[in-house]
């Protein structure tokens, strides 16, 4: 908003003992009348000061020096003012001295507030609104940026307002280089920084986005399921382990149920309940989404729960199965897999893909229901985990083979049908008219008709038709005896 009046001038500020001549030069700022000051922190002989112009006299280099850093002082009160106008705001002389004080500028830091938004996830825990996996993602991502501005800036931390796009590229090229993440896993990271900066945003700490420029790109990595065959090795291999057993028993579960990790460690009796069907089913919510999970029991799964039921640590803690931590799961995998010869890195969240694809999509299962089953969203979270394996491609492609084959047959058939009427209309009108016309044309007609009969005969073979249509080639050396055929047919 446009102020009615304006001033700003410089002064010397007149000290209590007056027999000194070096002074404060203050700033007054006046605006629709109120006038607001404040020292510039810098100090002035008095008797070389115009307090007329309110700039220093003289031509000497200490001189021109501090005019210039009062012509620099008006430049940015007047960028402020404009900023104000611009964005709709009042302009008061108190707003113009704070800014010269910096007030106006948020002195909140990065790590600081990443700190407070990390100790608000950490109380968010205990009514299970935030996961604690979530919570140690916020706490390694802080802690990347924290070593970042050490090795860049040699700072502790830095003010929000230093936050530029340079700032956010040299971030990036030091997780991939320093840090040696992958790309996905770098703008994991820029993405969880990029949460404290809108944060601040919102908060009115600062007011421009450093992220505005930034284009990451994901490279999308296909994550395979076990194959049937793999599988088959898994199911049927005998450990002499009862751990790494157990271990390839709640791995086969969770592939036959489709459940994430966390949801089979916190899997209850409780959850196991009679459908509509009249059959056992798991009716639960997703850790992760709190959707809904409704999953109806397979065979195996069965046979594995049975197998567990009286297990002492399921009994004592009323759970399904006697699921380890997710780190020792993965761990004994490695395990299971090179004993199986099963040649490929098993972890917890291939058997969810397992599921989704080997067991259910390649079994014909509507990818509709498939998405259900899996508690997502929508079908397109779903088709990142469907992939299909080549038995079923090969399944597919034969049968479009076969389809094909079918289609022309009965072209064939039709082709040959109407050759065959053609050829016997014709055979009739050769026999009326063997009298009746030219012997030399009646024997090109002739030569011509058993032409026709080799082509005839040729089609024939390839449609698969039976013998008695095929018909003997007729030729101009043949002429008498092709006659005798032609009237015998």
């Amino acid at each position: 908003m446009l102020e009615t009046s304006y001033g700003l001038t410089f002064f010397l500020k007149s000290p209590q003992k007056k027999t000194t001549q070096i002074r404060y030069i203050y700033l007054r700022v006046t605006v629709d009348g109120i006038p607001k000051e404040t020292s510039t922190k810098m100090k002035w002989d008095a008797r070389r000061w115009d307090q007329d112009s309110g700039r220093a006299v003289g031509t000497k280099e200490d001189a021109r020096t501090l005019n210039f850093f009062l012509e620099s002082l008006i430049t940015k009160v007047n960028q402020f003012k404009t900023e104000l106008i611009n964005e709709e705001q009042t302009i008061t002389a108190n707003g113009i001295i704070d800014f010269v004080k910096g007030k106006t500028v948020s002195k909140a830091k990065v790590l600081e507030e990443f700190q407070l938004h990390n100790d608000e996830m950490k109380a968010l825990i205990k009514t299970e609104e935030v996961a604690k996996g979530t919570h140690t993602r916020y706490v390694t991502a802080r802690s990347h940026v924290h070593e970042f501005i050490l090795f860049k800036y040699k700072k502790d931390d830095l003010e929000f307002r230093e936050l530029n796009y340079e700032f956010v590229t040299d971030y990036e090229f030091y997780l991939k280089t320093v840090r040696n993440c992958s790309n996905n896993t770098t703008l994991k990271y820029i993405s969880n920084l990029k949460k404290i900066v809108l944060r601040a945003i919102a908060k009115e700490i600062i007011s421009k986005d450093p992220f505005t420029l930034f284009k990451g790109k994901k490279v999308k990595i296909k994550k395979y399921p076990l194959t049937k065959a793999e599988l088959d090795l898994l199911e049927n291999k005998k450990f002499s382990s009862e751990r790494l057993a157990t271990i390839r028993d709640i791995f086969i579960f969770q592939c036959y149920t489709g459940l994430a990790y966390i949801d089979v460690y916190q899997l209850k009796k409780d959850d196991i309940k009679q459908g509509v069907d009249g059959q056992l089913w798991i009716m639960s919510n997703r850790q992760k989404t709190k959707s809904n999970t409704d999953i109806p029991l397979l065979p195996k799964a069965m046979e594995i729960m049975e197998k567990y039921k009286n297990n002492p640590v399921c009994v004592k803690k009323g759970i399904v199965l006697p699921v380890k931590s997710n780190q020792k799961m993965n761990e004994y995998l490695k395990e299971v897999a090179e004993l199986s010869n099963v040649y490929t890195a098993l972890n917890t969240h291939k058997a969810r893909r397992t599921f989704a694809s080997t067991v259910t999509l390649n079994n014909g299962v509507p990818i509709h229901v498939v998405k259900e089953l899996l508690g997502h969203h929508s079908v397109r979270q779903t088709e990142e985990y469907a992939i299909t394996e080549h038995e079923s491609i090969s399944k597919e492609m034969t049968g479009l083979g076969e389809r094909l084959s079918v289609v022309i047959k009965e072209k064939n058939d039709d082709d040959l049908k109407s050759l065959l009427e053609q050829f016997g209309n014709d055979l009739e009108q050769l026999k009326e008219n063997q009298l009746a016309i030219n012997p030399e044309i009646y024997e090109q007609m002739l030569f011509d008709f058993g032409e026709r009969l080799n082509a005839l005969k040729v089609l024939n073979v390839n449609s698969n038709q039976p013998d008695r249509l095929v018909f003997p080639s007729i030729t101009r050396g043949d002429r008498n005896s092709n006659r005798g055929q032609a009237n015998k047919i």
